[in-house]
């Protein structure tokens, strides 16, 4: 038997898991309340997406049409997340992550538009006010994550190369974000005598481990993939609700 060296996780594979630990996060979140655990490991789906964003516009041939389907299934997604999020087809408090990955992506595209102009005396403040232009609009529009979110993508935008300096980039980044921005809600455990409190939002920095294990590879792909991956976002929040209304 031939041995075969792990080469990593590909595209297909970060995917598949990012869409199981969403599903992990929203079971707890409707049909199974008690299961922390669900949670706790459904934090990590957020940041595996943001990678995935941040790649998909590094490797798209055409950033037109990347940013027409996140689009197109992020208005076909509200519904469906406003009734999972309320119980009502309308919610203007909350909108669902793909708004926050589709301000991600105009943030980056416009750094790419001030990195062209090639004086960093421009490119510098200019950047600056960008990302804070992404923040502010994520957070006043209320989208998932909020502006944090938005942050969260731009972290793998900036921080793309496998070096180790970009990963203690991503590693310091996610942390501040999960940790501070977005903490919030604690664990107390205690260890030998002494009592620790463990921020559930930490969690999220475990998807650092796939992206650290990412090769980079597409690896089994096709258009009917392609179009499952943006349907299984709607389609699950719709059939969760549905159960979920039935049970209850």
């Amino acid at each position: 038997m031939t041995n075969r060296k792990f080469q990593g996780l590909n595209s297909f594979a970060l995917h598949l898991l990012a869409m199981a630990l969403m599903l992990c996060d929203h079971l707890w979140a409707t049909l199974l309340p008690a299961q922390e655990w669900l949670t706790c490991i459904g934090r990590a789906a957020f940041p595996l997406f943001a990678f995935m964003i941040a790649e998909g516009y590094f490797h798209t041939s055409n950033v037109r049409r990347y940013a027409g389907r996140l689009f197109l299934a992020a208005v076909v997604s509200e519904i469906p997340f406003n009734l999972l999020y309320s119980s009502s087809m309308v919610y203007p408090f909350h909108q669902n992550v793909l708004w926050t990955f589709l301000i991600a992506l105009a943030a980056i595209l416009l750094l790419e538009k001030a990195k062209a102009l090639g004086k960093w005396w421009l490119t510098v403040p200019l950047s600056a006010l960008i990302i804070l232009a992404g923040f502010l609009l994520g957070t006043l529009t209320m989208v998932d994550y909020f502006g944090a979110g938005v942050l969260t993508v731009l972290v793998f935008y900036f921080f793309h190369q496998k070096t180790w300096w970009s990963r203690l980039g991503q590693l310091v980044c996610l942390a501040v974000l999960n940790l501070g921005m977005l903490g919030g809600y604690y664990y107390s455990v205690t260890v030998a005598g002494y009592e620790l409190l463990i921020v559930q939002q930490g969690f999220a920095l475990l998807a650092l481990i796939p992206i650290w294990l990412y090769s980079g590879q597409q690896g089994p792909h096709s258009k009917w993939f392609q179009y499952a991956c943006y349907a299984f976002y709607p389609a699950h929040l719709l059939l969760l609700y549905a159960v979920w209304q039935w049970v209850v």
